[in-house]
């Protein structure tokens, strides 16, 4: 059965705190020890180290999600971070006022992307800037030039696991009993059968459906469901 994929555009910034991490809880602290998030820090991020951080793993394990969360932190910080993705054919030139460079799907990365992921590592290094990269793929399995799969190799590496269709639903139903939503195990079944298996999005979801509810004055049915989507 086909996926629906939710409107980002509809949906909050990614934030680490909204980032529900079950397998992933190292990766996470991780990520919020570095931002100055994590417990002790006073929310500010002293121990930041240059040492670059990889995060792989497949599809909808939130992968993407945490770069962008980490790229809003410390945008709220006032910093500015450098951003690449496939999407981008023409990277900019390493800014020295980056604090950070996120590299995202370095899998997908055209041999012009390569050259400068490559740059931005050098640069970085010289300039003890943070590099946070993503991919499909452990580092020594990417089909990417050697001396670029190397450099997102020998940092910290963290694999990222999708959490189980039980996890899922457990966690559903939490958020849903926390927010005072009561989530039948039809409707239940229904979300996850058609929409997309990133928890945050399902949670992104779970917040439209309660606005919706409460704007109609409806309980979350599967017709309010499907209301709801042929009203965006």
């Amino acid at each position: 059965m086909k996926q629906i994929a939710l409107d980002i555009a509809l949906s909050p910034a990614p934030a680490l705190a909204s980032f529900l991490p079950g397998p992933n809880a190292a990766a996470l602290e991780h990520l919020r020890l570095w931002v100055g998030e994590g417990s002790g820090t006073g929310g500010i991020a002293k121990l930041r180290s240059p040492v670059p951080t990889y995060l792989w793993g497949e599809s909808a394990s939130g992968k993407s999600y945490l770069l962008k969360a980490v790229r809003e932190a410390l945008r709220d910080q006032g910093g500015e971070v450098g951003w690449l993705d496939p999407s981008i054919h023409e990277p900019p030139e390493f800014n020295p006022r980056w604090v950070a460079v996120m590299l995202d799907d370095v899998q997908g990365y055209s041999a012009v992307q390569q050259h400068a992921a490559f740059n931005y590592f050098v640069n970085a290094q010289t300039e003890q800037r943070w590099i946070l990269a993503a991919g499909t793929l452990p580092p020594a399995d990417l089909q990417l030039r050697d001396d670029l799969r190397t450099r997102l190799g020998w940092g910290h590496v963290f694999a990222l696991q999708v959490l189980t269709e039980a996890e899922r639903r457990a966690v559903l139903r939490q958020e849903a009993d926390a927010r005072g939503i009561f989530l039948s195990d039809e409707v239940m079944d229904f979300i996850l059968a058609r929409f997309s298996r990133d928890l945050n999005s399902l949670m992104q979801l779970l917040q439209q459906l309660d606005g919706y509810s409460l704007a109609t004055k409806r309980a979350i049915t599967i017709p309010l469901v499907k209301s709801m989507l042929e009203s965006l």
